[in-house]
């Protein structure tokens, strides 16, 4: 079986510090190498891999803003087509407009769909839906008006989150995109509500939204914004949390935050939109809420929820070696193996 992973090109495969999709790509790549499956991954030439690289494009273009995005990712896209007869399988994981080429090759195409960026590029999607495969990333991101071949949860490396029973921390974690979809607002207002400290990390993706609800609000012990947190200080950011909020105000596709927090022990207090349930044992692994008030009211209940219990559900569920056989299920099941 012959696989060829097409991967973003926002970021580095795997990402430096933020890319969600391109650490997918790159977790799933390196367990179906694992695996005895020949992959080959088109990324970005500084993309590191166990598989065939092949890249046009140097580096990813949020690392360069003197890079043209869509020159590199029409180069990138066609380069990988340009191929397609060499591979049993192209693996897209780059988004709708890889599907415009589907049409002008016999090889099978699964293209995971990281979520709806907006309801206009339904169309493309709904083109294409009976000559292409979709794997959606949660049952609560598939979209009525598609076909699926699979749900598949994301995965990752567990040997990269340390299991912590008793954090050091007494801070409640903020992880995530700077962004009015992720809450970050919200959980400043929550801190502030429960006089706890509250540690943001994470990218800045919108300066005015960050300026206003964020920054007048900084100071030290009791609301800190840290940055964009990389491998070397993620997982004792996450292991000594003494839980990690998520006032999310979208219907999340996925959360890969909550995985990697739970991965090492720390329980996840979410509004219940999006994934969350799918991710989150109401109770068991942290809570579900449905608005800020009744977070406040269950993060004061944080400690009744067992560490070890979060640890364990994502070894069960969430690991790169469960998310890899799926895959390869799926794989199998188009070829008819």
């Amino acid at each position: 079986m012959k696989i060829a992973m097409l991967s973003p090109i926002a970021w580095r495969t795997p990402p430096v510090h933020y890319g969600p999709w391109e650490l997918v790509t790159s977790l799933l790549t390196e367990e179906l190498v694992r695996n005895g499956i020949d992959v080959t991954l088109f990324a970005t030439g500084n993309s590191m891999t166990h598989a065939r690289l092949q890249s046009v494009c140097p580096r990813g273009y949020e690392e360069d803003r003197e890079m043209d995005a869509k020159v590199w990712e029409c180069l990138h896209i066609s380069h990988c087509f340009d191929h397609a007869g060499e591979y049993d399988i192209i693996h897209n994981q780059f988004d709708f407009l890889p599907l415009t080429y589907s049409g002008l090759t016999n090889t099978p195409v699964v293209t995971t769909i990281h979520g709806f960026s907006s309801s206009r590029i339904l169309p493309v999607y709904k083109k294409y839906n009976r000559h292409t495969h979709y794997v959606s990333i949660s049952d609560a991101d598939r979209s009525p008006e598609l076909d699926y071949i699979a749900t598949i949860h994301h995965g990752i490396d567990t040997t990269h989150f340390t299991f912590n029973p008793n954090p050091a921390g007494d801070y409640m974690l903020y992880y995530g995109r700077i962004h009015r979809d992720k809450g970050t607002k919200e959980a400043v207002e929550i801190a502030r509500a429960l006089d706890i400290r509250l540690v943001i990390a994470g990218i800045i993706q919108d300066e005015v939204y960050f300026n206003t609800c964020v920054k007048p609000f900084l100071k030290e012990g009791k609301i800190e914004y840290i940055g964009s947190v990389g491998d070397d200080r993620r997982d004792a950011l996450l292991g000594n949390a003494r839980l990690l909020v998520h006032p999310i105000s979208f219907s999340e596709p996925f959360g890969l935050s909550i995985v990697e927090a739970m991965a090492c022990g720390t329980p996840v207090v979410a509004f219940n939109k999006g994934s969350m349930p799918e991710l989150i044992r109401d109770g068991e692994t942290g809570f579900l809420a449905e608005n800020k008030e009744e977070a406040m009211e269950k993060i004061k209940r944080i400690d009744s929820i067992n560490r070890h219990s979060c640890r364990t559900d994502v070894e069960q569920h969430f690991s790169k070696e469960i998310m890899a056989r799926r895959y390869i299920e799926v794989y199998r099941k188009i070829l008819k193996m």
